[in-house]
């Protein structure tokens, strides 16, 4: 089935139905399927054909969606690039992926340009909304174009070309088929229902696989997509309210500033039932601090997934998140906060050892999953697709564990391990002893080249506001808690820990600002 259905489907269905309101601006599903139709005949006419890739370079925005159902329709691959990266990252992956055509939203085109001059087969530039010398602009494509309706594909072949968030090397290309897609979809989705209104405020960037199948399953189940260029903690509020928001998806980063806006106390979210949150870590504080102050009818579902695995794969159920009621059922609950709970019925879960023997209940190691929509591979990566697919699950190289429930508790990414002198260290154990010091804020622990132990631990610390604590009262603070191997042997302070757009740790960054502190003469007194 073509990725493209998921639109015409409810589209036959409910035409007259608003699926999109962007800018206050609000779009049905017939006005859409024609722009997705005559987007297609547009990107035909300029030569795309099945199996091209199709990049877009913008912010959040209808027709960036338009071109993900518009590519999928004529059997080619939609490649949406992360508008926050770098030069160098974006030209590592316009070479990776060596779209037909890059479609550039305005503030991005003199990127774009430069781009196109440098890569190995410049594509065909498009602008996405004024029109500029020289450049084929969609609208005027769109405006002489025939609708092209959905092709046929087969399950396997490429709809998306997604780049993995590259905190630690350039960032790979993630080979997603139509199928991938659209099980997802199907089994996390009811199809569209006449009788229900609901509406999905959707703020993470298309160019994760968060706002991705986000878009897609409210597409299919008729949710009116309220569609942000970029989070605003304030203009997610105002849309939240105004337009009476059922479903919305936030990582950590993003919950903490809601929950600090100004704003925060008078708006009426009541609208509100279903509050997803993921792609980061949450902190134990944020959430219990989340549940207090949202309205009691909102449900909170802990999402984790990868883009190896088209999304979700393990989910924290509401239940779960349950802080009232018998003290035992609290107290388990409180424990599962800290996990990103089970997993969903077309997901297995195994945790495996250095030798790829399975653990039990308990034990830490490499979290590794089998599910019928694991990618395909890494594109032109030969290597590390054998690496990450293997025996039939894909390796995620996140280290973790499960309990005797089945809940899955992370401990860190696998490259993230810090070795001392032959001992292992993850850096979550580290920074959940850090968390819980009344002057602690923010910490992340990552580990420092050293000649003799191989690596020694150091913790980055973002304090509570007014407090004051030395880097000395805070290793002994881990050594009275920790084994003494395991405290940090450093300590630099900082305002902020720096992090993805996706709210994802950089931890190369805390280990250059460690560099950069210790090469630094030190302070007079």
């Amino acid at each position: 089935m073509n990725v493209a259905e998921l639109l015409w489907i409810p589209a036959g269905m409910m035409p007259e139905r608003t699926i999109v309101c962007f800018d206050d601006q609000p779009c049905t599903y017939a006005e859409f399927q024609d722009r997705v139709g005559r987007t297609a005949g547009a990107l035909r006419a300029l030569g795309v054909q099945a199996g091209d890739r199709v990049a877009v370079l913008d912010t959040n925005t209808p027709a960036v969606i338009q071109v993900a159902y518009a590519a999928a329709s004529l059997g080619a691959v939609f490649v949406p690039l992360n508008y926050r990266a770098r030069s160098g990252e974006l030209l590592h992956m316009v070479d990776a992926a060596a779209p037909r055509v890059l479609l550039v939203g305005g503030r991005y085109l003199d990127l774009a340009s430069e781009l196109s001059r440098a890569c190995a087969a410049p594509p065909r530039l498009v602008t996405l909304e004024h029109p500029a010398p020289g450049l084929a602009h969609l609208a005027d494509a769109m405006a002489g174009a025939d609708a092209v309706t959905p092709v046929d594909v087969a399950d396997d072949e490429l709809a998306v070309l997604m780049f993995t968030s590259g905190t630690t090397a350039n960032a790979k290309a993630t080979m997603l088929a139509h199928a991938d897609l659209v099980n997802y979809v199907f089994g996390t989705t009811d199809p569209v229902d006449e009788s229900e209104s609901e509406a999905v405020l959707i703020a993470a960037p298309i160019y994760h696989i968060a706002g991705l199948t986000a878009v897609h399953t409210a597409m299919f189940a008729g949710r009116r997509i309220v569609l942000m260029r970029q989070f605003d903690a304030g203009e997610w509020l105002r849309r939240a309210a105004e337009e009476r928001v059922t479903h919305a998806f936030l990582v950590p980063t993003m919950l903490k500033r809601v929950l600090d806006h100004p704003a925060f106390a008078s708006t009426d979210l009541s609208g509100l039932r279903v509050l997803s949150y993921g792609a980061a870590p949450m902190p134990l504080n944020v959430i219990r601090r989340a549940i207090a102050s949202f309205p009691r009818s909102v449900q909170f579902v802990n999402a984790f997934g990868q883009t190896e695995t088209t999304g979700t794969v393990t989910m924290l159920s509401p239940l779960d998140h349950r802080l009232d009621g018998p003290p035992d059922e609290v107290e388990a609950n409180l424990r599962r906060l800290s996990s990103v709970g089970r997993p969903l019925p077309d997901v297995t879960i195994q945790v495996i050892g250095p030798q790829g023997n399975p653990l039990g209940p308990g034990h830490v190691g490499e979290v590794t999953v089998q599910t019928a929509r694991a990618m395909r591979g890494y594109y032109g990566q030969a290597a590390a697709t054998r690496a990450a697919l293997q025996d039939g699950w894909v390796r995620t190289g996140d280290l973790g564990w499960l309990d005797e429930d089945g809940y899955l508790y992370l401990a860190g990414r696998k490259s993230d391990l810090i070795i001392r002198g032959g001992e292992n260290i993850a850096p979550e154990e580290v920074e959940v002893v850090l968390k819980s010091h009344p002057a602690v804020d923010e910490v992340a622990v990552f580990g420092v080249a050293d000649e003799e132990w191989g690596e020694r631990v150091a913790a980055a610390v973002v304090r509570q506001p007014g407090a004051e604590i030395a880097a000395e009262d805070l290793i002994e603070f881990c050594r009275q808690r920790l084994g003494s191997f395991k405290k940090p042997e450093f300590v630099l302070f900082t305002d902020a820990l720096p992090r993805s757009a996706l709210g994802k740790l950089l931890r190369k960054e805390l280990r250059a600002l460690h560099e950069a502190e210790q090469a630094s003469p030190p302070r007079k007194p």
